[in-house]
């Protein structure tokens, strides 16, 4: 039984169309057939219902599919073990970050860059949830989040900074001096709220009693580097991360005594595949930027 036979039969399992599994792979529809037909001589078994009209998955071919899958993890894992041992760093660097973490990366990409210039980096900028799912999906390699509230026995976890929800404005709205405010300080003035599914407005929601109607919240959006944009020179008020204003100057995040729950970043990611040098190596650089 070959590896690429297992290939093959893992894409006609996932499409259950022969045709279309054949174009994935970049092979005739012939050698497909010829391939499957030769893996179920070896097993001894049929792995596909075949009709004029359908394919379907036998118990045999239902059985094999999720060991198939392991022992193609394997074999990729087994691959990027051996790059990594023989070679400087190379091959690609797939990392997941919230937005509210996309002010951190530029200058971390920029120096990991210049030490390691063998590897690609693709970064995919996405709420908690969807990282969450590319992480277990296996498109990423790590993500850089706030903490999640459900722990996940295949994901590792490190923290790499604190923050607490705030009331972020403009350096000169008349509360940006105060050091501690309240719900009913903000409510004189116009909310920005990011949109549901961001981690902070979960943290908002969540751990705040705090009555979104007692509030006049004007916007709501999903991206919280326009939400910062929307302060500057207005007497807004944006629900956020004390860390958003990390590098905004013109910005100010104040506490507010009603949101004192705490915020972990961290970074996450699967404990059950093969951790790439690369990966240790961009964190390095990374929580030193932090520093």
């Amino acid at each position: 039984m070959e590896l690429r036979q297992l290939k093959y039969y893992i894409a006609v399992a996932e499409t259950l169309n022969f045709s279309e599994a054949a174009k994935k792979l970049y092979i005739t529809q012939g050698t497909l057939s010829q391939q499957i037909k030769q893996l179920e001589g070896e097993l001894g078994a049929e792995l596909f219902e075949r009709s004029s009209h359908s394919v379907r998955l036998t118990e045999a071919g239902e059985e094999l599919l999720p060991l198939a899958r392991k022992m193609m993890e394997a074999s990729d894992e087994c691959r990027m073990k051996i790059s990594d041992l023989r070679q400087a760093l190379s091959g690609t660097l797939r990392i997941g970050v919230t937005h509210s973490f996309s002010h951190l990366l530029p200058e971390p990409v920029k120096i990991f860059l210049r030490a390691h210039p063998g590897v690609r980096l693709k970064i995919f900028y996405k709420t908690a949830s969807e990282l969450i799912d590319m992480l277990l999906a296996g498109t990423v390699d790590f993500i850089i989040t706030f903490k999640p509230s459900m722990d996940y026995e295949c994901i590792s976890w490190e923290s790499i900074l604190m923050s607490q929800l705030s009331a972020v404005m403009w350096d000169e709205h008349p509360l940006a001096d105060r050091k501690m405010l309240t719900v009913n300080d903000i409510s004189r003035y116009g909310i920005i709220l990011p949109s549901a599914g961001h981690q902070s407005r979960k943290v908002f929601d969540r751990f705040t009693n705090v009555d979104t109607s007692a509030l006049d919240v004007k916007v709501e959006i999903d991206e919280p580097n326009i939400i910062l944009d929307m302060l500057y020179g207005t007497q807004m008020i944006a629900i956020l991360s004390s860390l958003a204003t990390r590098f905004h100057k013109s910005l100010v995040a104040v506490p507010v005594e009603e949101f004192q729950q705490g915020l972990t970043g961290c970074v996450q990611w699967l404990n059950t595949t093969y951790k790439k040098r690369s990966v240790n190596a961009f964190l390095e650089i990374f929580r030193e930027s932090l520093l």
